[in-house]
């Protein structure tokens, strides 16, 4: 079985990008999610099973860290692993990020050959051959 994964960005434009670059990855992916704020990631991530969660940080309505804040206090999803995908990347904003038990950190744009490297390192599971 697939990877399912969940997209929270604001940009329509960027999840896209994220979903055209995860399809070139050549790993087995069966379901991709998107939510455009955290609010929204919550409700999904109560509905369904993700394996993986991609997050921006700048959002409307929920940004990312107040997502992972609540994700970490929920007993149901605390463990899930987050890469944060984001255009920020200051000293200050990493460590709050690590305190809050992300997995990755990758600056925007990502290209296909690092997600699957930080896919492979947080999962710890092999490429698919196709």
């Amino acid at each position: 079985m697939g990877y399912r994964l969940l997209i929270v960005d604001d940009s329509s434009i960027v999840r896209n990008v994220l979903k055209k670059a995860l399809g070139m990855t050549g790993l087995d992916i069966s379901n991709i999610s998107e939510a455009e704020n955290g609010l929204i990631a919550l409700a999904k991530l109560h509905e369904e099973r993700a394996d993986l969660i991609f997050l921006d940080i700048n959002m409307p309505v929920m940004n990312g860290m107040e997502f992972l804040q609540e994700l970490r206090d929920d007993e149901i999803l605390k463990a899930m692993p987050v890469i944060v995908v984001s255009t920020e990347g200051s000293d200050i904003r990493k460590a709050q990020l690590m305190e809050l038990g992300i997995s990755a950190l990758l600056r925007k744009p990502v290209p296909p050959e690092i997600l699957v490297e930080t896919i492979v390192s947080v999962l710890g599971e092999s490429k698919h051959d196709n």
